[in-house]
């Protein structure tokens, strides 16, 4: 006789890589700060050390890093929005995967623009 029961396994429809992403996205922003806490007291140590530390930052491979940073927050961020409304709304559930192309066109919006100045800038640009 056949298993028909559907269990909790989950098959990779959208609601579970957008929790991937947010899981994803959090885990890179919270160690960003750690370090960001961690080279920043350096200059309570020895601002040359910190100089020198900062001076390892200013090249595009960094600035590519920066523009995944600011990827990963806003998308940390609408997605938020969007999970506080499926939480919280009654219809939030009804509507998680229009709410979730919604997420994905804003940070579009959002990030073209951004990307287009940001590496510009890193690339050469003034």
């Amino acid at each position: 006789m056949p298993n028909t029961s559907k269990g909790t396994l989950y098959r990779g429809r959208e609601g579970m890589w957008s929790w991937v992403a947010h899981r994803i996205t959090g885990i890179a922003i919270f160690f960003f700060l750690l370090v960001h806490v961690l080279d920043t007291a350096v200059v309570r140590i020895s601002p040359e050390a910190y100089n020198s530390i900062m001076g390892i930052y200013k090249n595009p491979i960094m600035g590519l890093g920066e523009a995944a940073l600011v990827a990963a927050i806003v998308y940390h961020a609408f997605n938020g929005i969007r999970i506080i409304l499926v939480d919280f709304w009654k219809d939030g559930p009804k509507n998680q995967k229009a709410m979730l192309w919604g997420v994905l066109v804003l940070w579009a919006v959002v990030m073209i623009p951004f990307l287009a100045r940001h590496l510009s800038l890193v690339f050469g640009g003034h």
